[in-house]
């Protein structure tokens, strides 16, 4: 039987507009055939019947033309479609009537009221009928191959909207078995035949009766606190998990509603909602300015440029030392703004102050901000003279040259490595943050830097690791189970830069309340359950302890809470800056850059000791213990 219904979907789809124009003649004919039957006249005997039947079937499908009935795509048919059906009918008929009187064409008085009805209502009937044998085709076309049994949790017009785009259009190949909701009363009720079976809590049960592969959450409104309790059930199954976004993304023109439904996300089991700051002031403060975003290919930085776009700066430009990332922002951002935003790309590096100062004096830059580092931490432990010439010698370059060409402001993109560091690339982070608070003291443009945690996502992170580890195979490789840190989105952490930069007066050091830190080891726990597997059946976790300059824990403040100033923004504080020899540090980092230059690892250690008092080198075997000597519990 499917094949059959296989055989005729195909015929009907390859000679569609022909068998329809067909169709509507042989009810043209049968409709003005209708009148004289049931009045008992046998119409070939009445002399002017063939040209009355010929002028009203050429009228009746020449309107049907004109009104571009033949042109809808029947499949996707909806009240419109139906109506444009009936109003070509209704002209039919009218212009029939028209000609028969104008011209005199005798007509028997009965053949009007009859005409009109059934014609129109067999041409509607008709597509009808043909839509249903489509979906039917397309429904049994399917089962002929593999299908994904899908459950939707959420009952409401989004729902509604997905199911009707399954109808229309699904190549996944979507089978819907059954909808759950939190609203007891549409338990047992039915959206588009699909019923809606029980609660949300009931999921596991809901997905082994139904044989669930997937399921997609479609509750676009819904708070981040109960996306993550639903979410947390689903994840206890062994489905994959997809999501609707926001209901913002769904108030757009397109209407493929499938296609904005992507799949879950770690920061979506965050369990907090996201940061949303006030953007008017960093409007004002970044509108009709002519801003610099160093490293601005990167993960940061490319975002960092994303939304300095959205407030129309005069000019944008990004100076990246990898042509490839800067060349893909500059070509995204051309096709989001087009001839709106002044954009340059310069492929520098941060390093070369002659490259820089040519770059300064021509673009009479007002804003800086400082995104170019090398953050891998195992990386630079192994090549710490790198560290130094990028991320504390590319620092005071591009520090002094918007000194020397009055930058109105300079943001310092930092990280909570720097705090209490253990490690070469946090060191040389807190160096290029004692850089700034130095020159802001002497400057006239105002230094600043903003401090924030492990951005999810961003290059080099775990998250992106742990998703071609999944899709290798496994194993997942986590340093320690019990390693925590801090997270935010990279949206987020660009909104702090911006909001905090905006208010900043010079010399502060901001710092984000980022709420509790998670552990690594649920993240990739998490990840592998959004991925419809088992944590340690199908993909196992392996334990390689911590790295050389690893922490099982992160810090986000020097000293403890007391040391932090709050602002008028909940999220965001001020550490109380740390008292250090401005001398000493220019003249260590003039010893520091010479030894970058001579490879002399030693040295460099034994000067980012004298440098940053609070760094504490550590090797794997030491990690733990010193952590646990700054305060941190196991």
């Amino acid at each position: 039987m499917a094949r059959i219904y296989k055989d005729l979907y195909n015929i009907l789809n390859k000679y569609r507009k022909l068998i329809l124009v067909l169709i509507d003649t042989c009810i043209a004919v049968l409709s003005y055939l209708m009148p004289y039957v049931v009045s008992g006249i046998h119409p070939i005997k009445i002399d002017f019947f063939k040209e009355q039947f010929l002028i009203f079937t050429s009228i009746y499908i020449g309107a049907f033309i004109v009104m571009g009935v033949y042109k809808n795509m029947w499949r996707y048919a909806g009240i419109e479609d139906i109506f444009q059906c009936l109003k070509a009918s209704v002209v039919g008929n009218i212009l029939f009537f028209a000609v028969t009187i104008l011209f005199r064409i005798p007509v028997r008085y009965y053949v009007y009221p009859v005409v009109f009805p059934v014609s129109s209502f067999c041409t509607m009937a008709v597509r009808i009928v043909y839509r249903a044998i489509l979906i039917l085709g397309d429904k049994n076309t399917k089962k002929l191959s593999h299908y994904t049994n899908i459950m939707i949790v959420g009952a409401g017009q989004a729902t509604s909207a997905i199911l009707n785009e399954i109808d229309r259009n699904n190549p996944n190949n979507y089978i819907v078995r059954c909808i759950v909701d939190d609203d007891e009363t549409k338990v047992g009720r039915s959206i588009n035949s699909v019923p809606i079976v029980s609660l949300t809590e009931n999921i596991p049960l809901m997905v082994k009766k139904y044989k669930i592969e997937e399921i997609i959450l479609s509750i676009p409104s819904i708070d981040k606190e109960n996306k993550k309790r639903i979410l947390d059930i689903c994840s206890t199954t062994k489905c994959k998990l997809k999501i609707l976004p926001e209901v913002y993304s769904l108030l757009t023109n397109d209407m493929d509603v499938m296609a904005k439904i992507r799949d879950v996300q770690v920061d979506d089991l965050l369990g907090r909602e996201p940061i949303n700051l006030d953007c008017e002031l960093t409007k004002k403060y970044i509108n009709n300015k002519t801003v610099l975003v160093t490293g601005g290919g990167g993960s940061i930085g490319s975002e960092l440029c994303r939304q300095i776009s959205s407030y129309l700066p005069k000019k944008l430009i990004i100076l990246d030392i990898y042509e490839n990332n800067a060349y893909d922002i500059q070509q995204e951002l051309i096709r989001a703004y087009g001839d709106v935003l002044d954009i340059e790309v310069e492929i520098a590096s941060v390093r070369d102050k002659n490259k820089l100062d040519k770059i300064f004096e021509s673009k009479n830059i007002d804003i800086v901000f400082h995104a170019a580092a090398h953050k891998h931490v195992p990386l630079m432990e192994k090549n710490p003279e790198e560290a130094i010439k990028n991320n504390v010698i590319g620092t005071y370059n591009v520090a002094q040259t918007s000194d020397e060409y009055n930058v109105e402001k300079f943001v310092l993109i930092s990280t909570d490595k720097a705090v209490n560091p253990t490690n070469v690339m946090g060191a040389t982070k807190r160096i290029a943050e004692m850089i700034i608070q130095s020159f802001n003291k002497h400057s006239e443009t105002d230094y600043v830097a903003v401090r924030f945690g492990n951005v999810l996502g961003s290059n080099g992170s775990v998250i992106p690791l742990f998703k071609q580890q999944i899709k290798a195979g496994g194993p997942i490789t986590v340093t320690h189970e019990e390693i925590t840190r801090y997270f935010m989105t990279i949206p987020e952490a660009v909104q702090l830069v911006l909001r905090s930069s905006s208010m900043a007066k010079g010399g502060e050091i901001f710092v984000l309340d980022m709420g509790e830190p998670v552990k690594i080891k649920d993240l990739a726990y998490n990840l592998i359950k959004l991925s419809g597997l088992e944590p340690e059946v199908d993909i196992k976790i392996e334990y390689t302890g911590l790295r050389p300059g690893e922490k099982l824990y992160e810090e986000l403040l020097i000293t403890n809470n007391e040391n932090q100033i709050k602002t008028d923004i909940d999220k965001i504080f001020i550490e109380r800056p740390t008292k250090f020899d401005e001398q000493e540090l220019f003249e260590l980092i003039k010893e520091l850059e010479q030894a970058a230059h001579d490879l002399d690892v030693d040295r460099i250690i034994f000067l980012i000791e004298k440098l940053v008092p609070t760094y504490k080198r550590t090797t794997n075997e030491k990690s733990e213990a010193i952590n646990c000597l700054i305060g941190h519990p196991n």
